[in-house]
């Protein structure tokens, strides 16, 4: 028998129910497609034999317990259907790896087990991949003629949106937080260069991808029927983490600079924070202002050893605070002489001391990057 042209992956978890009218829906809509050649009307004459190698169905369950090893091999008789149960993990982008990495065939769909995604848009998704008239394909709600369930609570769809906007710097996608979507299983990245944290695989394989050549096709968004959702407070949170990762990978020099921004001005709530708690202790302003310095460079030093620079290699703890201690040191030294100087000798910003106070913080924070990057967290 030929190898399928299409491999549906499909990852579950506790989503037996679900799991027969996912596979007659699949097999209604590819049985007899001509995905390529022949009249493409989707109404093939081929026997049952080569009809059904046009096609297969993965579904990767995460050791679900709920019946559904019982499901599948009732189903597999009827239908091109293997059951992939892994025993030493879950999470859902896993298991889509997983499933992609037992497929035969040229075009890996991944679609959710809870009916939500039509089945009779694979066939749409995976026509363009075959032909080579593109290198990535998306079932969007956000399309033309796509759309969602009016059920659908409005609380997902807040959190949707306030999801899909990040996202859409990394990849330009309407729906870039689709589950429902299509690649060249020969274009599938090494394990080695995915990271996947969470749900949105989708994201992930579109951004380490690059594809030049993107489809989008409308869909039609549908509420599940049965299970629950395994959208929780964990999964958000993966989510966030995911979506560093991701921006890390794509902008590494960026991301460098923006979490060290984003690291001095954690440290200077500190230092404020610490500086006003011993002027009320009665400390003199300028011990005060000297003693704050400590734990701020401290914390600052230790979550850019952690974060920002964690890829590079690390050297003791102790001469690498002190050389972090003396940088910052330096830096303030910069930023206090800009503002002095610029309030002292242009008149406009003497006038307007929050903006030399800014200008100062600027050339500081420049000076303790520089100073971070090429001595104390050197490569």
């Amino acid at each position: 028998m030929a190898p399928p042209l299409v491999s549906v992956v499909v990852p579950t978890y506790r989503e037996a129910e679900n799991i027969p009218s996912l596979a007659a829906g699949i097999d209604s809509a590819l049985r007899g497609f001509c995905f390529s050649g022949g009249d493409g009307d989707g109404n093939g004459d081929g026997d049952d034999a080569t009809v059904s190698s046009r096609y297969e169905l993965i579904i990767a369950d995460d050791d679900s317990g709920d019946g559904i090893a019982d499901v599948c091999a009732e189903l597999s008789r009827r239908f091109p259907l293997r059951l992939l149960s892994r025993k030493s993990e879950r999470g859902l982008s896993q298991a889509v790896l997983a499933g992609a990495g037992i497929a035969r065939g040229e075009v890996v769909v991944v679609m959710d087990a809870d009916l939500s995604h039509p089945p009779e848009k694979i066939a749409e998704l995976a026509r363009p991949l075959l032909s080579g008239d593109a290198d990535f394909a998306v079932g969007t709600r956000y399309a033309e003629g796509g759309g969602a369930d009016k059920r659908w609570p409005l609380r997902r769809r807040m959190y949707s949106a306030v999801a899909t906007a990040p996202a859409k710097f990394l990849i330009p996608l309407s729906d870039p937080m689709s589950g429902f979507f299509a690649f060249r299983r020969a274009q599938l990245p090494a394990a080695a260069e995915l990271s996947p944290i969470g749900y949105k695989i989708g994201l992930e394989l579109a951004v380490k991808m690059r594809p030049e050549k993107i489809t989008e096709v409308p869909i039609f968004f549908r509420e599940r029927e049965r299970g629950e959702s395994k959208l929780n407070w964990r999964e958000k949170i993966n989510y966030l983490r995911h979506l560093r990762r991701l921006f890390w990978h794509r902008w590494p020099r960026r991301m460098e600079v923006f979490q060290f921004c984003a690291v001095g001005g954690m440290g200077m709530t500190i230092d404020l924070a610490g500086y006003y708690f011993l002027r009320e202790l009665g400390s003199p302003h300028l011990l005060a202002r000297a003693a704050a310095f400590w734990p701020a460079a401290s914390f600052n030093w230790f979550l850019n050893r952690v974060m920002t620079f964690k890829t590079r290699p690390r050297d003791s703890r102790l001469p690498q605070w002190l050389k972090f201690c003396a940088t910052s040191g330096i830096g303030f030294v910069c930023n206090w002489g800009t503002y002095a100087l610029l309030t002292s000798a242009v008149p406009f910003f003497a006038e307007h001391l929050l903006l030399a106070f800014f200008a100062g913080v600027l050339v500081g924070t420049v000076f303790n990057f520089v100073g971070s990057d090429r001595i104390v967290f050197r490569e």
